[in-house]
Formats: structure tokens, C-alpha cells, sequence
């Protein structure tokens, strides 16, 4: 990220970018803040912007090619394309020697580091990627913003946002928002503010889901799952989370066993203290052994769903009732 920003600041810029990674609040400023600084604030004459996979490779290069016109640089940008998944062989192969007055920006959610193109653009030295950020950062990134509002947030407050909110940046921004519009006239932001603005996120509801496991009791186990498919959530996707907390929990036993404490726990799990403190107690409910089963039945659930045995929906019905049998 520093080199970009140099980059930007010495108006010296590399041959290739390339922007990749899960956060994409990250991702697209960073990007947006090299375009504008590569065309000079409104170029559209030298830009050439490709989003998807409709697209062509020996075209673009050929357009790589020729000079820019009253201007210093050509600028292209690949976004989403799936080319750093694979497939870019081509481009890797014309980046040996690419045209000194064209600039290639890509940027995407994924990344292969084994792909041809990747290692050939790593050799600019301009390869970037955006990952979730921890909790500590998020903590300090979320204060800096109430402050530019001149407002106040205690600890358990913040904790509560991050706790229901998440890790993904863009959300945030957007529930940061509405918590300033509700309190406009205020200067402090209160857990009340924050219970009433901010509905529960996905994972509260699989925390619930967990606990409801852990009781074995099946009728509530299903209800949740039943109210996760009604927000559109996928089968996959809820099970992944399921598979995430029962790894969340017996990492939890395990350094509870060791003598950690909440505050150290944190840390080492990369979630706010409010949420440790959740996992101590939810993880007081389950054995090892029944973390352990669990996770095995998501691994067997998620193999039936690749292979075509079972649909995800039944799949993760059929592992809940598992699970509370």
C-alpha cells in the first residue's frame, strides 16, 4: 500500500497494479485513488475499463500497444475479471516487455500466487492485497471516523457495533452512517443507539444457532435456519459459518485450558474482547467431542453438497438434526 501511495505521490508510476482481496472498501479505494492520479482526474480518451469475464486478451494488448493520445500514459483497468484466478498466461508472457506509455490495473476478490501472470507481475513489485483487517484496526479506523463527527462512543458501545456489525468495512461505512443520522443531535452514541440502528448480522443468528445445538434443541436449531434462508442467505454459506464458530469455540476450550484469558484470547482468535467473552461462555456448553463431531459433520456436509450427493439446503438440515439428535 505505501509504494502505491508514493507511487501517487511521486507521479512515478509502475507498468502493473495489481489490487486483490476479500476487503473490498480497501480495494476499490486504493484503486480509485490510482486512477485518478494515473489520469489526471477525468482522462476518458486513454481509459479503457474491463469489468468481468467478457472480455479480449490479445485485443486489450494490441490496444496496450498504442501510444496515448496528448497525453503521458494509456490506462487499463481489469476488474473481476478472474484473469489472477487463471487464464492470463498471455498477458503474463507480453509483461516480459509491455509498452513503457500503458499502465495495466487489476484488481479482484481472488488471487492465484501460482498463476503465471501473478508471478510475473510480482516482479513490479506493485502486487497488493487487501484481507479482512483485525479487530484492532477496525476499532481504531471506526473511532477516527466518529471523531471527524465530533461524536463519542464508550468501549461496550463499540464493542456492540463491531459484535453486530462485523468485519466488513463497507457495512460498517454504511451502519456508521445511520448510527450519526440517529443520534444527529447528539454527541454520544449509546449501546441503546447502537441495539436500535444496527439489526443482528448473519453471525448472530449462527451464534443463536450454535447455542440452540448445544442445548440440543432441534425445533429452535431449525427455526433459525429457516429464518437464515428467508434473508437469502445461502445453504453454503450458513454452513461455512456454523463450521467457523465450532472452529471459533474448540480454539476457545483450548487456549481456556492453557490459562488465557479473555483480553489475550482476543488477540489471539482476532476478535473484539466483547466477542471473547461470548465464545468463553457459549464454548462452557459443548465438549471437545461434540465440537470435534461437529466440525467433522460440517466437512462430510460440505463433501455431499461438492460431489452431488445431497442439495445444500437438505445437506445442512439433515447435519442439524444431526447435531441435536
Amino acid at each position: 500500500m505505501k509504494r502505491i501511495l508514493e507511487d501517487i505521490r511521486t507521479q512515478s508510476f509502475s507498468q502493473i497494479y495489481v489490487l486483490y482481496g476479500k476487503e473490498d472498501y480497501l480495494r476499490k479505494q486504493y484503486r480509485d485513488r490510482l486512477l485518478t492520479a494515473l489520469l489526471d482526474g477525468g482522462d476518458s480518451m486513454n481509459y479503457t475499463c474491463v469489468q468481468g469475464k467478457d472480455y479480449n486478451l490479445p485485443a486489450l494488448i494490441d490496444m496496450a500497444e498504442t501510444l496515448p493520445f496528448l497525453t503521458e500514459r494509456r490506462v487499463i483497468l481489469l476488474e473481476n475479471t478472474g484473469l489472477l484466478k487463471g487464464g492470463g498466461d498471455l498477458l503474463a508472457d507480453y509483461l516480459a516487455a509491455p509498452c513503457e506509455t500503458t499502465v495495466w490495473v487489476l484488481t479482484d476478490s481472488e488471487c492465484d500466487k501460482r498463476s503465471r501472470l501473478y508471478k510475473a507481475a510480482d516482479k513490479y513489485k506493485r502486487c497488493v492485497e487487501f484481507s479482512a483487517q483485525d479487530a484492532a484496526t477496525l476499532q481504531k479506523w471506526v473511532l477516527g471516523l466518529i471523531k471527524k463527527e465530533n461524536k463519542k462512543i464508550s468501549a461496550r458501545a463499540l464493542d456492540l457495533f463491531l459484535e453486530s456489525v462485523g468485519d466488513d468495512m463497507s457495512a460498517i461505512r454504511l451502519e456508521l452512517e445511520k448510527l450519526f443520522s440517529y443520534t444527529l443531535e447528539r454527541d454520544a452514541i449509546t449501546e441503546e443507539d447502537v441495539e436500535a440502528v444496527c439489526p443482528p448480522r448473519i453471525t448472530g443468528r449462527i451464534f443463536d444457532m450454535v447455542d440452540a445445538i448445544g442445548a440440543k434443541n432441534r425445533k429452535k436449531a431449525l427455526s433459525l435456519y429457516q429464518d437464515l434462508q428467508l434473508l437469502r442467505e445461502p445453504p453454503a454459506r450458513i454452513l461455512y459459518l456454523i463450521g467457523r464458530q465450532m472452529n471459533l469455540l474448540l480454539q476457545t476450550k483450548e487456549l481456556k485450558e492453557q490459562g488465557m484469558d479473555s483480553k489475550a484470547m482476543a488477540v489471539k482468535l482476532n476478535v473484539p474482547p466483547f466477542a471473547a467473552q461470548k465464545y468463553i461462555r457459549q464454548a462452557q456448553g459443548l465438549s471437545k467431542t461434540q465440537l470435534k463431531t461437529a466440525l467433522r459433520g460440517c466437512i462430510e456436509a460440505d463433501e455431499s453438497i461438492k460431489t452431488g450427493r445431497m442439495t445444500d439446503k437438505f445437506s445442512v438440515e439433515l447435519l442439524i438434526m444431526d447435531l441435536t439428535a
